[in-house]
């Protein structure tokens, strides 16, 4: 019943998370059991403690997993319909267009870790993860993503007057309105304010 429901529900290298799996017929032990059960047969392989995949083939390999990348997606930023988390800094600052610097570490800001900040290995891949000072949800990400860069924007005054520019392109694109910046806005630093006036970007809300 579990490898029909994960068939069904999965495609072969995408992440399988154990606390995700919920089936009316099967307890959570039965559940846990029948994970084992595939991973000892081969029809589904660990890669790392409670996260799964369905094995695809590949040439080069024989099977192969889902990227380090994907892993750190499903896990701190989006899986299924929910949102908790976004990504950050100079990841974030590279994905606009602000600093053509790709990081050789992921920053991601998520509900789904405990402490301030650590830097997680996944594959070969680190990411550095800061856990969310306000809750990450579908509805608030891009606010919240804007919010969070302006916070630290000094860190990136030396990439000149992009900034403003990809911010109000960044603005238009989420349809970010000025209620959802007065929601939040004072959970951040004053810095905030004062980048986020002297951006303009009050100009180009809705």
């Amino acid at each position: 019943m579990l490898y029909e429901f994960l068939m069904q529900n999965y495609m072969a290298g995408e992440p399988i998370f154990i606390s995700d799996i919920k089936i009316k017929e099967m307890s959570d032990v039965n559940i846990r059991q029948q994970f084992k059960s595939l991973t000892d047969n081969g029809k589904l392989i660990r890669y790392e403690n409670g996260i799964y995949y369905i094995p695809k083939k590949s040439r080069l390999k024989g099977t192969a997993g889902p990227a380090s990348d994907t892993v750190a997606y499903y896990k701190y930023i989006s899986r299924g319909s929910r949102v908790e988390g976004y990504y950050s800094g100079h990841t974030f600052a590279n994905q606009i267009g602000i600093s053509p610097q790709v990081p050789r570490k992921v920053e991601i800001v998520s509900n789904n870790i405990a402490a301030k900040r650590r830097e997680i290995s996944i594959g070969k891949r680190v990411y550095i993860v800061r856990r969310a000072g306000v809750l990450v949800t579908k509805e608030n990400y891009k606010t919240l993503q804007l919010l969070d860069f302006l916070k630290n924007m000094n860190d990136f005054t030396s990439e000149g007057n992009a900034i403003a520019e990809r911010l109000a392109e960044y603005v238009k694109n989420s349809k970010i309105m000025r209620a959802d910046i007065d929601r939040y806005i004072s959970a951040y630093p004053d810095a905030t304010y004062r980048y986020f006036y002297e951006t303009g970007l009050e100009y180009v809300l809705t």
